[in-house]
Parts: structure tokens; C-alpha cells; sequence
């Protein structure tokens, strides 16, 4: 008997069951709000956790929700909501995705960024189609699912990892969503109900909801009250946390804990004292200690292999920051120098760099209005005492015409007294009008930005853009650049003919003029695939140090175990070293070696010297004459050279035996013997016949899953 199209006969429903058994999984949400105040470090609490579940071997999504009415952060001043992050996709995103990138070394999409402009802007447009057949459209129950189809449609999408734009990502186990603002806001409401009918959609064993509150210190004694009244108030909007984050001054004492289980019906091991540290990348430390990621598996009935989470490399990094007596600093030439949330990527990218080349940091806070012929004789000297006192100046990006005579005015001091430099997008042009007017004498080289009515426009404003709309209009997101010059500064860095990087601009050099700014001593070294925007210019200068500046940003691709090769560079130069001394300096886009995808960071301390016995493939930045029969078996080729520094030298780990580094990459093979003794646990079967399953009620990773239903032929339970 035929079958009627799309109809399934017993046959195929019974083998449908089994598969999905053993492969489907459920995505698992943590939700993690905040109560008394903003401001408490929702982001880098959520990065935390996420770098747990991350050390646990799970693929982990993030998701920032902001309540504010605006579509993107992209029009918001700096002053007000600090920084615009910017996307590979060119989405214009609130700081704390640059966090989650950060800490997790991934890469997210605009749509990570939930804000209310985008769900009523969708709602609406919904809504003129005619998509509601007439019905009155509301915030319940239209809004709150919107809300929800929004999550779980991102949530589902894969997880780009490291900074290569053509990665293709893995589908994530975990969505880590940080809900922004205060819980009892008005604004946040809606997806405070959004987020509860989600939880009853999915059941609670799938959603497990983290409150971050403040515990002040008075009269030398820890208050729990305001946390209790924050726990009350997300109650009664139909939440009930599983776990509290208490942040304070100094640990959390077992009374306050005791009594704030009893209080706020959460068990003591669940309140989780979030003190002061040194450093933020002590946070994840600090989390591991009190076993975050113990009670998180538990709730959400996820399989926790022994020894996890590990996390060594983030334990190996912060007893390197404590190791650090040697001092670097900085100048910061800028007018956002009140608050470093302006420069977030750009502090975080200096950080980096600065623990890579085993130096810390010292930024110093120049006002560039203060460097200008306009200001007091008092703030004048003081400001070019601060240039005299750093090892470095950068002048990062901004918009707009005040300060920018004073970072004119820093260039030119870089380039003569050949102190390091590094100009990021503004910093690039106001570079170039700096050598116009002090070398070619054009005293009236401008910006059209500055002044439309320049005879000598250096900088232009660029054809695509809109003089109307101000939102999602400049030039985002990533691009790519062309080294023509295989000798530069900037190509030793990237060690390829090539880079991908994140840009938010609207003004470009003239290319009219590029003629007589490389005659006054500058090189445009860089340019996109036309040949026509200049992306970066160096010195022809060969006795100055690093005089390096770029139209895109390369801060947003800086990593906390990865710095960004350009802010490496500076790093490295103005701490007395030399690039040219250094083989393997930092490079990117982040590239797959031949043995799969980058996890080293992610690897056990015994499964870092693991390369020579061919269970793993050397895949980072190794001698590109180096040979794979040295220490791996001869069948197996030499992957091609990785673009990152070696993590073995820059982090301290275990070092290179026989050429061969020992921070690794796993390539596609069985599980490890103790997920696979789990997964078989009470099965008397061949893995050829049938997939095994997971121990009852117990979901795994997306790897393991993917390993479980992949079947094994010759290879028996004995044998495993």
C-alpha cells in the first residue's frame, strides 16, 4: 500500500523516536537579572558564568536584552550609555556584547541585541501587513511573544567562534541572557512576562534564573534587606530565582547567606558572594570556588563530566597578572576621559596586549582639549607632561570637532619625539591632517567633518553615506583590507596579505590627495578591495619605533587570551621590545588549522602534551618549516601556519618540546573515555547496532550528542 505524501507509516515513527531519543536536544536558558540598582556587573557576572559552562565542554549563546525604546545603541552618546559595540554584521550593540566576545572568544550577530525599539518596531510592521487578521494588537500577548519567538530564534542560530567571519559556527546547549536594567522598571515589564512565558513553554527543569543584587557594608555589618526586597520584587512578577549573586565589598558571610536562603526560599550553596577583585578575570575564579557550575547542571539535568569545568587557562592567567612587576603606560589622547566605559574595547584591547608582552598597565587620561593653543597655560603643560611621562600614545575614535586640534597636536609630538603611536579611526585621520599642515604647509588641510568649506578636504566625507538618517547609516561592520606592502609594520603583525576587521565610520582620506601625503612621509599600506578607501598608514619613517594608524577598530577583536595584533604591536614597542625580534606576533582573522577548530584554550593540562601521541593536532602558530614527522605520525600533514601567537610563550604554558607547541587542538574523534564509559553506562549492545543513550534525564552537549549518534562499526563496549 502506497503512502499519501508527508504521511508516516508506524515504521518510520518508530524509527524517529529512537533518533530523536538520542540526538534531540532541549536548549537551555539562564536568565540573569538585577535588582536594587544598575551598575552592579550584570555583563561581566553573565561572561562569567558563561566561561564555566564553557569550561564544562557545553556550547554557550548570549543574548543582551535592553529595555530602552531605542532600535540600536548606535545614536546613544558615549557619556550616557558608554561605548557602541560594534558587530561583524555591523549590528550597533550596547558594551556588554563586547564582554560576552571577550571572555567567551566568540562571535555574535545584531540580533543578540534585543532592545524594545527593535520587538515594537517588528510588532508594528507586523501589524501594517496585516499579519494579525484584525485583532487588537497588545503588549500581551503580542509583544510578549514576539519576545519569545525573538529568543528562541537566536538562541537556535550557531555560534560563531574566534574572530574569522567565515566561520561557520556550532549549534550552541546553553543561551545565556543578561535581561538589562533593574527588575521593577517599568520599561523592562514586558520582557520580564516575555521570559516567564517562555519558562512555562519550556518547563522549569529548562530555565534557570540568576539574580545579581547588592549587599552594602554599614557599620562594618552586611545588609540583606535590599537584596530581600529585590528577591520579593521578582517574585511577584512570576519569578523565582534559583541562585543569588550578592555583590559586596568583601566575601559574604556565612550568617548573611543563611539567613538570605531563608528569606528568599533559595538554598545557602545558591547565594553566591560576587566580592571585590583585583581583576575581572578573577570573577570566573571566584565563581568556580563556590560551584556555580555544579548547581547549574543540576537544575537543568545537564551531564557533568569529572574535573569539570576546567578552566585552567583563565587560573594560569591571573597567577601570571599577580607574577607582573614590570609597568607599561599609556597615554590616552581623548575627550570621553571622565568615565573608560566611553573607551571600554579600547581599555580592555590595551589590557590584553599589555599581559601578553608581560607588562601591566598604566593608562593616562590625556583631555585632548587640553593640548590645544586655546587652553590655560596650567593645562597645557600638565597635559604635555603626561605625554612626556607614558610609553605610548593612542588616540582612539569619536565623532565631532571638539578636542580635535589637541589630537592633531599629539600626532605630531609622536611623530617627532618617535614615542609609539596607534590611531584608531579619528586617530587614522586627524594623523593624515597632522602631516598636511606641519610637512606639505597646507594650513588649512581639514576634515569636511570640521570644516565643509576647506581647500585642501584630506578627509572626505564618503559617497555611500546619508546626510539625512543618522542610525545604521555609516560604514559597519567587518571589511577587508589589502597589505600591498609585505615589508610594513602591519603585515609583520598580521603575517598575511590580508585582514578582516570591524569598522564604524563615515569619513574616509581623500584619495585625490594620497599622492602628495606619501611624498610628506606617510604610507598608505592598507586598502579595501577597490583600491580606493585607505584602510592604514604607516611612517616612511624607518627610525621611529611604531607609528601605526587604522580607519577600522581593532579593539573589537581583541581577546583576553588573543590581544589584537595592532594594540600588541604598540604594546611591545613601548615597552622596549622589538616586533622584529618577536616571530610569532599576533595576528587575525583567527584561522582553522587542519585539525579542527580552536578549543586549546578550553584543554586539560594533561591533554596539553598530548600531540606526539596522535590523538591531537599541533594547530597554532608554529615554524612554518616545521615538519609533522617529527613528532606526529608521517600519514599526517603539517597544518598551515596559525594566525595567533603561540599560547604556549604568551600565557606561560607548558613549552614547546621538538618544535611542537603544546597548546593543541583536538581533530574529530571519539569522545574522551570518561563520556564514553558514561554514555555506554548499563548498555549491553554495540555501539555498531544501536546509538547509546544518555544516563535518564541527563542531556549532553551538542559534541557529545553529535558523538552518541554518530554509529561506531568493529568497535564493541569491551573495546571501548
Amino acid at each position: 500500500m502506497s503512502k499519501r505524501p508527508n504521511e508516516s507509516t508506524p515504521e518510520d515513527s518508530g524509527k524517529k523516536s529512537r533518533t530523536q531519543s538520542s540526538v534531540e536536544r532541549k536548549m537551555k536558558y539562564i536568565v540573569v537579572t538585577g535588582g536594587i540598582m544598575s551598575g552592579l556587573g550584570k555583563g561581566i557576572t553573565a561572561s562569567s558564568i558563561a566561561v564555566l559552562l564553557q569550561g564544562c565542554g557545553w556550547k554557550v549563546n548570549m543574548i543582551k536584552i535592553d529595555p530602552y525604546l531605542n532600535v540600536d545603541a548606535g545614536t546613544m552618546s558615549p557619556f550616557e550609555h558608554g561605548e557602541t559595540f560594534v558587530l561583524d554584521d555591523g549590528g550597533e550593540t550596547d558594551l556588554d556584547l563586547g564582554n560576552y566576545e571577550r571572555f567567551l572568544d566568540i562571535s555574535l550577530c545584531a540580533d543578540n541585541n534585543i532592545t524594545t525599539g527593535k520587538i515594537y518596531q517588528q510588532v508594528i510592521e507586523r501589524e501594517r501587513k496585516g499579519e494579525y487578521l484584525g485583532k487588537t494588537v497588545q503588549v500581551v500577548p503580542h509583544i510578549t511573544n514576539a519576545i519569545g519567538e525573538w529568543i528562541e530564534k537566536v538562541a537556535a542560530r550557531p555560534v560563531k567562534s574566534g574572530t574569522n567571519p567565515q566561520d561557520e559556527g556550532n549549534e550552541a546547549d546553553v543561551c545565556v541572557i543578561e535581561l538589562g536594567g533593574t527588575v521593577g522598571d517599568i520599561e523592562s515589564m514586558p520582557f520580564i512576562e516575555g521570559l516567564r512565558q517562555l519558562q512555562y513553554r519550556i518547563g522549569t527543569e529548562n530555565m534557570f534564573i540568576v539574580q545579581v543584587t547588592l549587599v552594602p557594608t554599614m557599620s562594618d555589618e552586611q545588609k540583606t534587606k535590599p537584596t530581600q526586597h529585590a528577591v520579593k520584587e521578582l517574585r511577584s512578577a512570576g519569578f523565582a530565582p534559583n541562585m543569588i549573586c550578592c555583590r559586596c565589598n568583601d566575601e559574604l558571610q556565612l550568617e548573611q547567606r543563611q539567613k538570605l536562603g531563608l528569606f528568599c526560599q533559595v538554598g545557602t550553596e545558591s547565594i553566591i558572594s560576587v566580592h571585590n577583585v583585583s581583576e575581572i578575570y578573577k570573577v570566573p575564579l571566584l565563581l568556580k570556588e563556590q560551584g556555580v557550575a555544579e548547581i547549574i547542571a543540576q537544575q537543568l539535568r545537564m551531564y557533568l563530566p569529572k574535573g569539570m569545568p576546567n578552566i585552567s587557562p583563565w587560573e594560569q592567567l591571573c597567577k601570571r597578572l599577580d607574577s607582573l612587576d614590570k609597568t607599561v603606560s599609556i597615554a590616552v589622547v581623548g575627550k570621553y576621559t571622565s568615565g573608560t566605559d566611553a573607551y571600554l574595547s579600547v581599555v580592555r584591547a590595551l589590557q590584553h596586549a599589555a599581559m601578553a608582552v608581560s607588562r601591566k598597565l598604566e593608562i593616562i587620561w590625556v583631555i585632548a582639549e587640553h593640548l590645544q593653543e586655546d587652553a590655560t597655560a596650567e593645562d597645557r603643560a600638565a597635559a604635555n607632561k603626561q605625554l612626556d611621562a607614558s610609553n605610548g600614545i593612542l588616540v582612539p575614535g569619536g565623532f565631532g570637532d571638539r578636542g580635535v586640534v589637541g589630537k592633531i597636536n599629539a600626532c605630531k609630538y609622536a611623530r617627532e619625539k618617535k614615542k609609539p603611536f596607534l590611531g584608531v579611526c579619528l586617530g587614522m585621520q586627524v594623523a593624515v591632517i597632522e602631516v598636511a599642515r606641519n610637512i606639505l604647509k597646507w594650513k588649512d588641510a581639514d576634515s569636511e567633518e570640521f570644516n565643509k568649506n576647506t581647500k585642501n578636504p584630506v578627509i572626505i566625507f564618503m559617497p555611500e553615506g546619508s546626510k539625512t538618517h543618522m542610525g545604521g547609516t555609516m560604514r559597519l561592520g567587518t571589511r577587508r583590507t589589502i597589505l600591498k606592502d609585505e615589508n610594513c609594520t602591519t603585515a609583520k603583525l598580521y603575517a598575511g596579505s590580508f585582514i578582516d576587521e570591524r569598522h564604524r565610520h563615515r569619513y574616509e582620506v581623500n584619495p585625490a590627495k594620497i599622492k602628495e601625503l606619501e611624498k610628506a612621509g606617510l604610507k598608505f599600506v592598507g586598502m579595501d578591495e577597490t583600491g580606493q578607501r585607505m584602510e592604514i598608514v604607516e611612517l616612511a619613517d624607518e627610525s621611529h619605533p611604531y607609528f601605526v594608524a587604522a580607519q577600522f577598530h581593532p579593539e573589537l577583536k581583541s581577546r583576553v587570551m588573543v590581544p589584537s595584533p595592532l594594540f600588541f604591536g604598540l604594546l611591545r614597542t613601548a615597552s622596549g621590545q622589538s616586533i622584529a625580534d618577536e616571530p610569532d606576533a599576533p595576528q587575525t582573522p583567527r584561522k582553522k588549522g587542519g585539525g579542527g577548530e580552536l578549543s586549546s584554550l578550553l584543554l586539560p593540562p594533561s591533554l596539553l602534551s598530548a600531540a606526539s601521541t596522535g590523538g591531537f593536532r599541533p594547530s597554532c602558530c608554529i615554524p612554518s618549516s616545521w615538519s609533522s614527522s617529527a613528532c606526529a605520525p608521517p600519514s599526517r600533514t603539517a597544518p598551515p601556519r596559525f594566525n595567533r601567537p603561540c599560547l604556549c610563550r604568551v600565557w606561560g604554558l607548558r613549552g614547546c618540546e621538538r618544535g611542537v607547541p603544546s597548546c593543541v587542538v583536538p581533530r574529530p574523534a571519539p569522545p574522551p573515555r570518561r563520556l564514553t564509559t558514561a554514555l555506554l553506562s548499563g548498555a549491553r549492545r554495540s555501539l555498531g547496532s544501536e546509538e547509546p543513550k544518555a544516563p535518564p534525564g541527563i542531556q549532553l552537549g551538542a559534541s557529545a550528542s553529535k558523538a552518541a549518534a554518530a554509529p561506531k562499526k568493529g568497535v564493541s563496549e569491551k573495546g571501548v
